[in-house]
């Protein structure tokens, strides 16, 4: 055996609350890795509920890497949603025309760009990610965090708004593991090395590597 299929919907047999997201995203604004899963209470076949005011218009993409865990009521803010915090009033005068609808000729609604989670993250129950954020890989953010500003790789947030709680390797590991880039091994080889992947001896990883 080299691994799960990744083009496999629902990769627990009878346990229809967790899909391997890719499998279940229509949108060509949400791109999703290899085995990133989803697991929802309700409906996980609607993942898309969750990602908020991505319109065509804005531009801005959700990007997500591969063997994330997101967990049931993770919400994504996209840009769409924003209004003008520099101009006199934030109302969005021009979306109901009748007279208004040249409010923003010659003008912007802010965007942050593209919302992007790395590879191996963790996104706890409830979280919030804020449009322009970049989560960076083997991340964990902590439940009902609400995530405002770029998340260091292998690094645990939490809160309202997130901050960094510590760091999950030494800055050297770190640099090394993101140079490894294990998720992007092939299949039978990531296999091999399960047991190095899911102990703490880092060092041990590298060498396989």
């Amino acid at each position: 055996m080299t691994g799960p299929n990744p083009n496999t919907l629902y990769p627990l047999a009878n346990y229809e609350r967790m899909c391997f997201l890719k499998n279940v995203v229509k949108n060509p604004l949400i791109e999703v890795g290899d085995y990133t899963y989803y697991d929802d209470f309700e409906d996980v076949a609607n993942f898309e509920k969750n990602v908020k005011y991505l319109f065509d218009f804005t531009g801005d993409r959700l990007i997500i890497g591969k063997f994330c865990a997101i967990a049931s009521g993770v919400t994504f803010l996209m840009n769409g949603g924003n209004h003008l915090v520099e101009a006199v009033s934030t109302f969005p005068f021009a979306i109901f025309g009748n007279g208004w609808e040249h409010a923003m000729d010659g003008k912007n609604y802010p965007t942050k760009g593209n919302t992007t989670v790395g590879n191996d993250v963790w996104i706890g129950y409830n979280s919030v990610i804020m449009p322009g954020v970049t989560i960076g890989d083997g991340a964990v953010i902590a439940s009902c965090s609400v995530v405002a500003k770029d998340v260091e790789p292998y690094s645990i947030v939490g809160g309202n708004p997130a901050r960094e709680i510590r760091k999950r390797f030494s800055d050297a590991h770190i640099q090394a593991l993101l140079e490894v880039k294990w998720w992007n091994w092939e299949l039978g080889k990531i296999t091999r090395n399960l047991h190095f992947l899911t102990g703490n001896d880092v060092n041990a990883l590298l060498m396989a590597s």
